[in-house]
């Protein structure tokens, strides 16, 4: 270790840097004076040391870490007692016209003795009335509609 860092120390004195060669031409005149010492450069972080600066903050960004009985407490606390369902019930039009398939999740998991459900499938049919089936009518836009029923449900007490 000690071989190395002799050589080094022989070999800096050899790599001073100096200004580049003139070609030949010297300047006449007085020599300038040596600069006033300036101060060391202001800090040029690189990505190591935006690296070192975000793990400094680590701690900050994220959640404290929980014991694994801690976070066995929260899965219980989420996990309720369910069940699924099936049946098939109609998606009420909501305010907006689109299918409010939580209300006929809620009405499928009721009929099964449960409070509220979750739709977990949904099924899709085109009703038309019987005026399509007239030969030679031209179909209307308000002839059929798509009706959207709920067929399995994620039940909850």
């Amino acid at each position: 270790m000690s071989a190395v860092l002799l050589l080094l120390a022989a070999c800096g004195s050899g790599w001073s840097q100096s200004a580049p060669p003139s070609l030949g031409l010297q300047e006449q005149g007085p020599q300038a004076a040596p600069p006033p010492s300036t101060p060391p450069p202001e800090e040029n972080p690189g990505l190591i040391n935006e690296v070192g600066k975000l793990f400094d903050k680590l701690p900050s960004i994220l959640p404290p870490i929980k014991t694994p009985s801690e976070t066995m407490n929260d899965l219980s606390r989420l996990a309720k007692p369910s069940t699924m369902v099936s049946g098939r019930i109609a998606c009420p039009a909501s305010s907006n016209g689109a299918p409010d398939c939580k209300q006929a999740a809620d009405q499928l998991c009721q009929s099964k003795g449960y409070k509220e459900g979750k739709s977990l499938n949904a099924d899709s049919a085109e009703k038309c009335s019987a005026k399509v089936l007239i030969p030679g009518r031209q179909r209307k836009p308000d002839d059929c509609r798509t009706d959207t029923f709920v067929t399995s449900a994620l039940c909850q007490n």
